[in-house]
């Protein structure tokens, strides 16, 4: 551990200083006027992996944006770890709500990163935790201490859902075989009490639209008279909770994963003062479905929210019309047994069939995945936890996140293979929001700690 460490500190400028010019490049997948930006974050991948000892490193082709691939086979019998991560970002809206530039990469402290943390999209999410690996990978080639096979898929879709990543694995099935999946895209309780992550939520993302009259009419000789789709779609939108802020859709609830008290007692042993929580988001109270604590709403039971509404005029000064149309995206995370597509047929009629006969109504699936639970007691989890231990000087707490990574279920479907998630992210790095960064701690801890996860789950596979 001492010789991770001193090599972490010997080369702490210069690791930072790769991956700030690796977080200047604006890779937001999501926005076209950006695609030769998430091409160029590629082809600096693909050199960094190079760079730090693969044997092979290729650029592959998919119907979207190309998956960066490396491996590096040291004995075919050992067993093989892969590392998935992703090079591009969300985008950076509302730019004026951050403090620094979203792609001029600063260090600043902040109370939670008092060594400091740097700003930029895409610090946390995921260039920073993707870039621990590459560096990690570094440090065992250059000190003759890689003790397995390793190989790297690094895409350049997750923000908007993977949509050429199964088209990819399931191509490449032999390519990326492997004994576990390793992936970096989650995080920890603090960074004196670390957590493993062993459940993801599904996801089923959808967009609504709601028609009313054939134009923009003007509110003064229509209203009243005309059904406003923004009032129609709002009121629609409110009839997907009851009084308790559990969703109305029916059937939405018949598969859902019920833990026992047992389980619910050992995930409220998770370190969590709601004080601080409110106190961190600037709310005079938590919200969500009754009788559920706050860690549980946001991880065991499944959500629905809208992420955006729009419609009608929004500039400046006054303009009185009945729009024709509203919108609304909406996203409903998912627990274990709920299947995405089924949940998006099930709100589909539903929401249709709340609609009135004054308007008509539009859902368009976008995207969505399935949720993921990973054992304590296979040789991956062990791996890691004996790498946290040893990091950390304190056994990481098993927890299940909120969030998803829809990938993860695909994997074991198409691979075969368990994924562990070893994340080193704080929740309040603001990842999705203005000012996302990542600690200098948690970026250099990663390092010295994932070649522990290779030593293990190399020792504890024999």
């Amino acid at each position: 551990m001492n010789n991770i460490k001193n090599y972490v500190q010997e080369h702490k400028e210069r690791f930072l200083n790769e991956l700030i010019e690796l977080l200047k490049i604006p890779s937001v997948s999501a926005d076209s006027a950006y695609s030769q930006d998430v091409i160029n974050t590629a082809e600096a991948v693909k050199e960094s992996l190079e760079k730090a000892g693969c044997d092979l490193v290729e650029i592959c082709e998919t119907p979207g944006y190309p998956i960066v691939y490396g491996e590096k086979i040291i004995d075919k019998n050992l067993p093989t770890v892969l590392v998935y991560g992703h090079y591009d970002v969300q985008p950076p809206d509302p730019v004026e709500l951050w403090t620094s530039p979203p792609f001029e990469p600063v260090i600043k402290e902040t109370p939670k990163h008092p060594e400091g943390a740097i700003f930029a999209r895409g610090a946390c999410d995921d260039k920073g935790q993707m870039y621990m690996h590459v560096k990690a990978m570094e440090y065992m080639v250059q000190n003759d201490s890689l003790p397995c096979n390793v190989k790297f898929m690094i895409e350049g879709e997750e923000e908007v859902g993977s949509p050429s990543l199964s088209w990819f694995v399931e191509r490449n099935q032999e390519k990326l075989k492997n004994d576990v999946i390793l992936i970096s895209d989650t995080g920890m309780i603090s960074n004196t009490q670390p957590s493993i992550t062993t459940g993801l939520r599904g996801l089923s993302y959808v967009e609504v639209e709601v028609t009313g009259p054939n134009r923009d009419l003007h509110s003064g000789l229509y209203g009243g008279a005309v059904a406003n789709p923004i009032n129609i779609l709002a009121k629609m939108i409110a009839q997907l909770h009851d009084e308790n802020n559990h969703i109305t859709i029916p059937g939405f609830y018949d598969k859902v994963e019920e833990l026992s008290r047992e389980e619910r007692d050992e995930m409220a042993k998770a370190p969590f003062s709601l004080d601080e929580y409110k106190k961190a988001l600037d709310i005079n109270d938590v919200h969500g479905e009754a009788t559920y604590t706050t860690n549980e709403r946001n991880s065991i039971r499944p959500t629905l929210d809208v992420n955006g509404i729009w419609g009608g005029y929004t500039g400046e000064g006054a303009k009185t019309v009945i729009a024709s149309k509203a919108y609304a995206k909406i996203s409903m995370r998912l627990v274990p047994d709920q299947d995405w597509e089924e949940i998006t047929e099930l709100f589909t009629k539903y929401f249709e069939s709340i609609a009135p006969d004054s308007v008509r109504v539009k859902v368009t699936p976008h995207h969505g995945g399935q949720a993921y639970v990973t054992p304590i007691d296979s040789t991956g989890y062990q791996a890691a936890a004996a790498a946290y231990e040893e990091s950390f000087n304190i056994k990481p707490i098993p927890v299940r996140s909120g969030g998803s990574i829809p990938i993860v279920a695909l994997f074991e479907k198409e691979l075969k293979s368990k994924t562990i998630m070893m994340g080193f992210g704080l929740d309040s790095d603001a990842i999705h929001s203005p000012n996302e960064h990542f600690g200098v701690f948690n970026y250099l801890k990663g390092i010295e700690t994932i070649p522990l996860f290779y030593k293990y789950f190399t020792e504890m596979s024999k």
